[in-house]
Formats: C-alpha cells, sequence, structure tokens
C-alpha cells in the first residue's frame, strides 16, 4: 500500500504545468476558497498492476455467418462454425464456450469424435485441426495443411481413428486421427470412376461407409456419379451415374439403400441389389403441367433419411421448392410417411442435423429433433409431435432481432429485480413452444458468476406514439429515413427502477415499474432547444435583456401546430417529430410510460440529436443536452426547470472569446428564444411551467486564459468523410444561406449546413452516420485510431458547444460550499465542466407543490478534449454512490396502514452529515486527460495525460477488489486503468489490435472487472480486467466433456442376423498403417503440431489447482534433469572404463618390444 500526501492551500497544486504555458490546475478562478479545507490529504491505495489482466470469458449469441453444424449425440454437446473461423460449442445449459483458429479461415466442416472429447475442423484454408475438448477452454493438439489440393468433405465413421478427407480433384485422403499424419492410402478418382469416362467427376462432396459393411465407402461426387469403393480389394464394387447433380447422400440404417438429393429438386432412392437406375424418384414439391413434365424445382441441399422403430421413416431436407413461388421463406420439409410438412424460417438455412438416440448407424435411429442453423438464428424442432413445435432455447439467439443501436451493462443489482422481471417477462413471451423444455433449466444468477445470458424483459418503445398517417409517413422518412423509434441511449435506476430511453427522434421517454396494470394516459412535454450563435447578438444589446424568462409572464405565444399536419419545411415550427397518444391507455405489468419528453422543430429546422443524458430518483429530476444546450425536467411535477443554451450556462464565466454573426432582422434574446412556447407544450393548458432561477454568480476577474490549441475540441476529426468522436454530435456551425447576403432566404433543409437526422443505423453494421461539415483534404484519413487534431482555421467552428455528459451527485457547487448539496455536472465537447446547484425541498408534500431552484453559477474546470465521464470519491477514497429513491409500486392497491411514501436513501439536501463537510473528490475524465479535483476549492490534486496520438472512447469509475478505479478504453484498441485518486497507471493492454467502430459504440465497464461490446452484428462478447476473476474462470466455465459410458450397440439376434447379414467389422489399421500403406508424400500435406497440451496445463495453471499443476511441471522439469545428468554420468563412466581397456590392451602388446621394434 502506498500513502499519497498532498498539501492543499487553494492557490496552487501539486499537478505538473502544461507544455502550453497554462496552468493544469482546472479551477477557472485562482482565488482562495473560504471554504475549509484539510492540510493533509491522506489515501491508502491498495489496487496493484497486479489486481489486472485482460480475459475473454464468455460470448453470447448466435453466431455471426454461420457456415457448419455438428453434434455429439453422447456428450450432447453442439459444435457451429462460423465464417470469421471461430466454433461455438453449446451443452447443457451453462456450457456455452466460444475459440477461434487465428488463421480467420471459414470453418468448412467439423466432425466430432463421439464420446471422446475431440472435435476435427475443416477450414477454408485447407488445414485440419483436431481441438481437445477435455479442458474448459479447448485447444488444438494437432494441424495438417493441405499444400496441392483443397478440401471440400471429410467423415470420420463412429469409433473410427481413420478421417477421410475429399478433395476438389476428386480424390480421398484418409488421415490418422492419434498422429494427424497422411496414411499412404489414396483413392485416386481415376481409379474410382470407369475408364471410358471421358470427364472429371468434379469435387467428392459426400463421404460414408456402408451400415452394412464398414469396408464399403460410398463416394459422391458433384457431377452425379456415385461409388462404392471397397476398401480391402481397393476397387469399385459398382458405379452409380445420374443426369443431375448431387448434393447430399443419406443411407437407410440397414444399409441395402439410400437417398440423394439433386440440383432439380429431386430425390432418388437406389438399392444396392439393381444400381442400375434409382427404384424411386420424387419431386416433392414439383407438380405435374398439363404437358406431364414436372415444374422446375430449387435444389435439394441436404436431406436425412432416419427410421423409427413405431412409426414410418423421417425424411428431412431443405430447398426443393418450386422457381415459380418468388418472395417465398426458407423452409425444412419434414416429410413422415403420406404427410409432407414445410417449416417456413424467418432466414436461409445454412445447415441442419437430425438428432438421434443411438450413435450406430447400422440400428434403428428413433429421431427425435431437428436442430437448424439459420443464418441470423438457431432453432430446434421437436419430432416427437405430430404439429412439430420448436424447443424454447435456453441460450439467448435473439439479441439482434433488431439491430442494436446500444449496450448498458449493471452489476450488482438488487436481487428481488432479477426474479421480477423475469415473471412478468414471461407472461409476454411466445406461446407453443415444445412442452419438454423445463423452465427450471434458465441460469437467472447474477452475471459475474453466470455463464448463460437470459433475456429477461422485452419493451417496445413505439407503443408510446401514434402511427403515422399516410400524410405524416413522408415527413418521418425525411428525417430519419428508417425508423423513427429506434434507441440511441439508454438510463436506468436498478434502486427505483425507473428506467429513461432516448430516440433519434429527440425525444426522452420515462418508465416505471409496476406489478399491476394501469390504464393511464402519458404526459408529454415539449422542450424548444434550438439556439445558435448567429441568433446571440452582442452584450451592448442584452444589457436590459433578462436571462431568464418569467414564468408567469403573458407574452404573446404562437400556438405549436398540430405535428399531423403536413405542414411546409419553411413554416414548420414549434412541432415535434412523433405524436404521443393523448388518450387513455392500458398498460400491463411491467414498465409503464409515464412521461415523454420531445424536442421540437424551431423555423423549419429539425431539432438535434440528444447526447447525453441522466436521471436522479431521489431528485426526481431528468437531464438531456445535445449540441445546442442543456434542459432540466421535474418528471414529478411534469415541468421544465431549465432550458438554456451552454453559453447563457457560463454567463461571464465564458473562457473562449466567442465569435457572434451579425443578428438577423428579427434578432431577439436567446432566452426568449430558447423559453418561447413552453407553456403551450401538451394540451392541458392549466399545467405552467415553474422556472425558479436565481441570478447567474459572477466569477472573479482573475481568469484563467487557455491556449487556442489546448481550447480546441478533438471532435473536428473526421475519417472518411465522417465524424469519429463518440461524442461528437450533429453540431452544425450555422444555417445555410443563399449568396448574396447574410438576410436572404433560408436554402432548402437539407443543404450542406443543417443535414436531417440519417439513419437509425445499428451498432452492429457500424456506419459513422454523423454529419460532416466542411473539412480540408488533410483530416480525411482512414485510419480510426489517428489523433484526432485540434488544429482549426477558426473558433467559430466551436460555437456550437455539445453537452457530451451530465451527472447528478451530492457535490459543492461554489467555493464557499462547506457542506454538499445537490448539484448537476455538466461536461462539453470542448472539455469544460459546469457545475449547477439545485435547492429541493425536502418534505414530500413541498417536494410535489413547490418549485425546485436551479441556479447556475458559472463554476468552469477545463481539461482537454471531450468530456466523458464523471465520478466522485469521499476524503478516504470510497466512491460515492449517487443517492436514490426505493423502488414503491404506485399502483398498488391503496394501504390505510401503511401510506406510500417516498424513501430515499442517501440523500441530504442541507447535508446534515458531519463527515461530509471535509470535503471530496471529483473525478473528471475527457478524450484525452483525467483530472482529480478537490472540492470544495476546486483546486486540481492529480492530472494525467492519458493518451497523445488517440482518444478515449469509452471511461468508467469502477469497483474492483474492494476498492475504485478509472477504465478506459481507446480508440486504438487499448484497455487502461488508472488508479484513484493518483491517476497512477495500473494497466494498459493493446486488447483490439484492429478497432471497429461497433465495438466503440457497443463498450462499457461495470463493477466487479468486468466488461461487454458487440464483437459482430449478433453476439456480445463479455470480457474481465480483474486477475481475480482470470484465476477463477476455469472453476467458473462449464465442463464441455464429462466421462460417459458408450451406449452398447443393440443384439441383432440370430434370425436376423442370419437371414439380414450382420455388420461386418475390419481392421482399418491394417489397411491404412504405415506397414501396409506405406508414406504419404511429403509435399501433399504438412503436420503442425498444436499447443493443446501445453494450453490445458496453462489453463490449469489458476488458485490451488494451478500451484499444484506448477509444482507438478517443476517435478517432471527436475526429474527429467536429474535424468539427463544421470545418463550423461553413466555414459562418462562407461567411456573411461572402455579408455581403460583400451590403455591396458595397448600395454600389454607393447610390454615385451623393444625400443627399436617400435
Amino acid at each position: 500500500m502506498k500513502k499519497f500526501r498532498k498539501v492543499l492551500d487553494g492557490l496552487t497544486t501539486s499537478s505538473p504545468v502544461n507544455p502550453g504555458g497554462s496552468p493544469a490546475c482546472g479551477s477557472a478562478a485562482g482565488t482562495p476558497s473560504t471554504a475549509p479545507t484539510p492540510r493533509e490529504l491522506e489515501i491508502q491505495e491498495t489496487l496493484m498492476s497486479e489486481h489486472f489482466q485482460i480475459c475473454k470469458t464468455v460470448r453470447h449469441g448466435v453466431p455471426y455467418q454461420p457456415t457448419a453444424l455438428a453434434f455429439d449425440p453422447v456428450q450432447k454437446i453442439l459444435a457451429i462454425g462460423s465464417r470469421s473461423g471461430g466454433v461455438r460449442l453449446l451443452g447443457r445449459p451453462g456450457v456455452d464456450c466460444h475459440c477461434q483458429h487465428e488463421s480467420g479461415a471459414a470453418v468448412l466442416q467439423l466432425q466430432f469424435l463421439i464420446n471422446e472429447g475431440a472435435l476435427v475442423t475443416a477450414c477454408a484454408d485447407d488445414t485440419l485441426h483436431l481441438w481437445n475438448l477435455r479442458q474448459r477452454r479447448p485447444a488444438i493438439l494437432h494441424s495438417l495443411k493441405f499444400n496441392r489440393e483443397r478440401i471440400t468433405f471429410c467423415h470420420l465413421p463412429f469409433q473410427s481413428k481413420w478421417l477421410y478427407v475429399g478433395t476438389e480433384r476428386g480424390n480421398t485422403h484418409i488421415v490418422n486421427i492419434e498422429s494427424f499424419i497422411l496414411s499412404g492410402y489414396v483413392i485416386m478418382w481415376n481409379k474410382a470412376i470407369e475408364l471410358s469416362t471421358k470427364t472429371h467427376p468434379g469435387p467428392v462432396v459426400h463421404l460414408s461407409d456402408s451400415p452394412k459393411d464398414e469396408g464399403k465407402l460410398l463416394i459422391g461426387f458433384e457431377s452425379g456419379t456415385i461409388v462404392m469403393w471397397d476398401l480391402r480389394a481397393k476397387r469399385t464394387d459398382f458405379r452409380i451415374h445420374y443426369d443431375e447433380a448431387i448434393h447430399s447422400v443419406s443411407w437407410h440404417h440397414e444399409g441395402r439403400q439410400f437417398m440423394c438429393s439433386h440440383s432439380d429438386g429431386s430425390l432418388s432412392m437406389w438399392n444396392l441389389r439393381n444400381t442400375a437406375k434409382p427404384f424411386q424418384v420424387t419431386f416433392p414439391h414439383g407438380k405435374t403441367q398439363r404437358d406431364g413434365r414436372k415444374e422446375s424445382c430449387k435444389p435439394i441441399l441436404k436431406v436425412e433419411y432416419k427410421t423409427s422403430r413405431n412409426s414410418e421413416a423421417f425424411v428431412v431436407f431443405s430447398g426443393g421448392l418450386s422457381y415459380d413461388k418468388a418472395g417465398r421463406r426458407p423452409t425444412l420439409t419434414i416429410m413422415h410417411g403420406k404427410a409432407i410438412t414445410v417449416l417456413e424460417m424467418d432466414y436461409p438455412i445454412v445447415d441442419f442435423l437430425v438428432l438421434c438416440e443411438t450413435p450406430y448407424l447400422n440400428e434403428v435411429q428413433e429421431p427425435y429433433a431437428v436442430v437448424v442453423l439459420l443464418e441470423k438464428d438457431f432453432v430446434v424442432v421437436d419430432l416427437t409431435q405430430s404439429n412439430f413445435p420448436i424447443f424454447e432455447n435456453p441460450y439467448p439467439m435473439d439479441i439482434h432481432e433488431s439491430p442494436v443501436t446500444c449496450t448498458a451493462y449493471f452489476a450488482n443489482c438488487p436481487p428481488d429485480i432479477i426474479p421480477m422481471l423475469y415473471s412478468i417477462g414471461a407472461k409476454h413471451k411466445k406461446t407453443g413452444y415444445s412442452h419438454k423444455v423445463c423452465q427450471s433449466s434458465y441460469v437467472l444468477e447474477t452475471w459475474p458468476v453466470s455463464v448463460t445470458l437470459q433475456m429477461l424483459y422485452k419493451l417496445k418503445t413505439s407503443k408510446v406514439f401514434e402511427k403515422p398517417k399516410s400524410g405524416d409517413v413522408g415527413r418521418s422518412a425525411e428525417l430519419v429515413e428508417e425508423d423513427p423509434y429506434a434507441v440511441q441511449m439508454i438510463s436506468w435506476c436498478p434502486q427505483s427502477r425507473i428506467f429513461c430511453v432516448v430516440g433519434i427522434s429527440a425525444h426522452v421517454i420515462l418508465y416505471r415499474f409496476s406489478k399491476h396494470d394501469a390504464n393511464t394516459t402519458i404526459t408529454s412535454l415539449e422542450v424548444r432547444l434550438q439556439c445558435e450563435m448567429e441568433d446571440v447578438i452582442s452584450p451592448s444589446d442584452t444589457e436590459n435583456t433578462p436571462y431568464f424568462s418569467d414564468p408567469s409572464g403573458h407574452s404573446p405565444q404562437p400556438q405549436p401546430p398540430s405535428p399531423r399536419s403536413n405542414t411546409p419545411d419553411s413554416v414548420r415550427d414549434s412541432i415535434p417529430c412523433l405524436k404521443v397518444k393523448d388518450r387513455m391507455i392500458r398498460m400491463p405489468p411491467g414498465y409503464q410510460a409515464e412521461l415523454v419528453v420531445q424536442l421540437l422543430w424551431v423555423d423549419g429546422e429539425p431539432p438535434q440529436q440528444i447526447t447525453s443524458l441522466d436521471l436522479n430518483s431521489a431528485y426526481g429530476l431528468l437531464a438531456l443536452g445535445n449540441c445546442n444546450g442543456l434542459a432540466i425536467v421535474d418528471y414529478l411535477q411534469k415541468t421544465i426547470l431549465l432550458c438554456m443554451s451552454t453559453l447563457e450556462l457560463y454567463g461571464s464565466a465564458d473562457p473562449f472569446q466567442r465569435l457572434t454573426r451579425s443578428p438577423r432582422k428579427n434578432r431577439q434574446s436567446t432566452s426568449d428564444f430558447c423559453m418561447r412556447g413552453l407553456s403551450n407544450f401538451h394540451s392541458d393548458s392549466k399545467k405552467r411551467i415553474r422556472t425558479s432561477y436565481q441570478s447567474l454568480t459572477e466569477l472573479s476577474d482573475n481568469q484563467v486564459s487557455l491556449d487556442l490549441e489546448r481550447s480546441k475540441s478533438p471532435t473536428s476529426d473526421h475519417v472518411n468523410g465522417h465524424c469519429t468522436s463518440p461524442t461528437s454530435q450533429p453540431c452544425l456551425t450555422g444555417r445555410a444561406r443563399v449568396p448574396g447576403g447574410p438576410e436572404g432566404p433560408r436554402l432548402a433543409r437539407r443543404g450542406p449546413g443543417r443535414p436531417p437526422f440519417r439513419k437509425a443505423q445499428s451498432a452492429a453494421c457500424m456506419e459513422v452516420s454523423l454529419p460532416v461539415s466542411s473539412l480540408t483534404e488533410e483530416s480525411r484519413e482512414n485510419s480510426f485510431s489517428r489523433s484526432r487534431s485540434s488544429s482549426v482555421s477558426s473558433i467559430d467552428r466551436e460555437t456550437k458547444e455539445a453537452v457530451t455528459t451530465l451527472q447528478f451527485a451530492e457535490s459543492y457547487g461554489r467555493k464557499s460550499d462547506t457542506l454538499p448539496t445537490p448539484c448537476l455536472w455538466v461536461g462539453t465537447s470542448l472539455g469544460l465542466v459546469l457545475i449547477i446547484p439545485m435547492s429541493i425541498p425536502t418534505d414530500e408534500q413541498e417536494r410535489q407543490e413547490d418549485p425546485v431552484t436551479v441556479a447556475p453559477t458559472g463554476t468552469v474546470l477545463m481539461l482537454k478534449g471531450s468530456v466523458l465521464r464523471f465520478g466522485f470519491l469521499d476524503c478516504g477514497g470510497a466512491l460515492i454512490n449517487s443517492p436514490y429513491e426505493v423502488w414503491r409500486d404506485q399502483h398498488a392497491p391503496d394501504d390505510s396502514d401503511r401510506p406510500r411514501k417516498r424513501k430515499l436513501v442517501n440523500f441530504s439536501p442541507s447535508s446534515s452529515q458531519e463527515a461530509s463537510g471535509d470535503g471530496d473528490l471529483a473525478v473528471v475524465c475527457s478524450e484525452r486527460q483525467a483530472k482529480v479535483f478537490f472540492m470544495p476549492s476546486q483546486a486540481c490534486l492529480y492530472v494525467h495525460n492519458i493518451t497523445e496520438s488517440s482518444f478515449v472512447l469509452r471511461a468508467d469509475v469502477v469497483s474492483v477488489c474492494n476498492s475504485v478505479c478509472l477504465a478506459c478504453f481507446c480508440a486504438n484498441g487499448h484497455i487502461m486503468t488508472l488508479s484513484l485518486p493518483s491517476l497512477r497507471p495500473l494497466l494498459d493492454v493493446s486488447y483490439l489490435p484492429l478497432t471497429d467502430m461497433r465495438i466503440a459504440r457497443t463498450f462499457c465497464f461495470t463493477n466487479g472487472g468486468q466488461a461487454l461490446y458487440l464483437c459482430s452484428p449478433t453476439e456480445i462478447q463479455r470480457i474481465t480486467y480483474s486477475q481475480e476473476m482470470c484465476d477463477n474462470l476455469q472453476e467458473m466455465l462449464g465442463e464441455l466433456f464429462t466421462p460417459i459410458e458408450t451406449p452398447e450397440a443393440q443384439n441383432r439376434g440370430f434370425l436376423k442376423g442370419f437371414f439380414g447379414g450382420n455388420a461386418q467389422t475390419f481392421d482399418r489399421e491394417e489397411l491404412f498403417g504405415e506397414a501396409a500403406a506405406g508414406k504419404a508424400s511429403r509435399s501433399l500435406a504438412q503436420h503442425i503440431p498444436g499447443q493443446g497440451g501445453m494450453e490445458g496445463m496453462k489453463a490449469a495453471a489458476g488458485g490451488v489447482v494451478g500451484e499444484l499443476a506448477r509444482a507438478r511441471i517443476a517435478l517432471d522439469e527436475r526429474g527429467q534433469r536429474l535424468g539427463e545428468l544421470e545418463e550423461r554420468t553413466a555414459l562418462m563412466m562407461t567411456s573411461a572404463d572402455t579408455f581403460s581397456k583400451h590403455a591396458h590392451e595397448l600395454m600389454l602388446k607393447c610390454k615385451d618390444k623393444k625400443w627399436y621394434q617400435f
């Protein structure tokens, strides 16, 4: 533990001075504070670098772009391969694992070693991999790279160690699974076909051994040729030539007949007794036309032929529909006897498997389900019921049901909220699932110890609004081009269960949770937040103009036209983008809409999108901001408390010398511009807006001057013509005008100065869709991690200052404060921080009636880059949580004995806490910097430049290992953690070598060392940056392999074996081994040893098991060294004995010789 001591005097700090010459202290004024400040601050920091490590934990969702499917019928493990080289392993609830090929090549085929704990993958780079599944983190044991041929099909017989591999050239190779070495036994295509055949048969599309005789291999070629190859005799038993291309082959379990699917939509049945022609050809979906011919059908891509003991056989296939039925969805057809059932799927079918009770192909299969892998989904059909219902999936495969636009991650939620959400959400689930799925199979634990992700509740925000009529469809399409209800941000208070949603149509919806249904109306508030710099008049013209409009004034207000009227763009004013339902609505139990806040059109200009949001249930307040300004809403009294531009919030404390443009002829005060029409927001004209403000507090004359280079917002950089900053929004520099004079009429709304709302795009297919201002070609770089230049030709570019982050907190709004009060902290895109104190009535009755006083003080703190996050610590370094209201059901039946009252936690408006009078620490993080300020003196204690070559995308103050740190994710892919309050670097890891905008928009941290992001359009990746969790990860993950005895083969009986013939077995080792077949050519394939054994040992190196593993490894190494030493000693002794023997012989030989005889 390290102690940090800082001496505070209110004038100077220990932070270093910036190179630009401006002090690092963020206080706008340098006068000493009158508030009591401690002379010595002692904080013990317990976090060290050893507490952090980056590790992936688990992945949720359907694999993106799936390509292959396999199933182990004994271990009940399912494997899904993807185009990006990933393999997803799914087992019983809680068993979910993802592994990745380093090459990133697409997975073509998967083959389980049934009940052996191993998996073979064939990839598009013509490489075979053997995965070890006997450890919780699968690893590759062997790889075999084909150099001269392309792999097209693989087949591994049950309980065999020899893998058949078909290639594009039509050859079939055999690989030993144990050693992963090619056998010298090769079935060449020219030997398999007839010598008279003049054309190549095409690639191998099917390989399977006969259920009746394992020594017979059925080879299917793409051209329509089928060959039965006798492995013992090394010749063909028969050849079949069909006119149509073959896609798949499936055996009858007795091995006497098989079925083929073809490219013309037909199914052909073949009997081994007569292979001259098929004994049955059917077109399941092809009707006979008038001329007697079958109508053309689409190819049947796959067929499976399975028998049942108590009913007729099942024939399951995909495709085969007629071409004339355009627009039909992909189908899976189940033929059971004479009954044909067609199941329509939402997405194209990639692959399917029929699940059977037995792994033996020569037994009655008894199918019970069909696993269907779709492009964007995964379903299981129950074959045991006549209507073929689907099983309810215990894994979340519908994350992408609608495109994902934002994510939020909450840990340590109240324990009662998850069962409550689940119970209510279960009532809204789809019905018709198979009854065989037990609800208890879902794991509903908290995320830090749970592997399974389960959807608890679904909420549709579009139900709040009226459906647009035909006349309004065009206007809505003009604004967002697709979905006007798309969600941009979400904010949730788990304690009070209040939920807020920000939509792309510049609206905020506030929901409250209730276990009872209710009939209620939704209150709508409309905010006119459209302040522009050309409307700001000079100070001389505003000397007698008040900053705030009188709430009781009766100035003429224009009546807002109905949003449903087809108003021309040039005169569209004071109308929202959407119309809220104004009638009584019945709301089911769950989250019920209570309030909608909408930004209005102003003078034909659409409202700008909301960039920041925060709510506090204890205060009953909601704050929202965009590039025009800030609005504070009292959702208890349903009133607007504040609606101002950021420039007005500064007052005389604005550190920038902003350039104002020539005013218009009908110029007016900015406060009137922002505040007009606020009393005509909703139909209830009796609701008035309580705007009680205090005069702005002037800062001292000693203001801090900033260097121009530092004052620029880094949000001005663009990539490929799009703005790259996560905090930048459509912040426009002015309205487009017709050349010829500043007073000319405006251009169309879609001019270069005012683009409309862009399409509500998914974070999954992230294209940055933010508007673009005029830039030089230098700024149009293709590197996402490029350092965003802060050099701008004119400060006029920065006149539109966006509100990038908001947070309500108990803090000190002024230097003279002695006790904390409710405050709103405001961060902007210019790196400035504003503190707005508030006065909130303490009594519940007074809170419902008396107005809340909001008093902007002009307090300004400054950082480099857009402000991203706030955090607050006490003088002991502990995290100060925001106050909240305990949840109460407003629609519960009244109880006279227990009246419902608001219960607030950690809320002290006048702050009666004596300990809080010592002050607290404010942590502020921007795109470039992090600073810690001591409040109320506003002295900067610590400052750390996080990055110079990139910028921070996401930052959060989180709890890890019973302490607090600042976690940051940068655009260059680095994940960093900083200690608090000293901002000492603890972790800096390049987690993502290539950054992705999808990840940038969805990455979020939470407490306990957890984080997540959308790694693909359909998958969520969870990671941990805690060393403790990495060590315990092995115990948290499910076992992919459990020792299970392989079921015994059924006894066929004497008579059946005598007349029907038993399945013949043979020794493959005798045929394919090196002794009989020889070695394969070295140039044909290259063996690559894997790291499976070492990976398994390293994976176990955690906790007590890890210590034992390390000790075992050390003992093995020591024993190996001792063995080598013993061998060397024995070798030396042998050499010495040999030398002594030869010397003695030489001495005896030369003993009797004279000197002249030598």
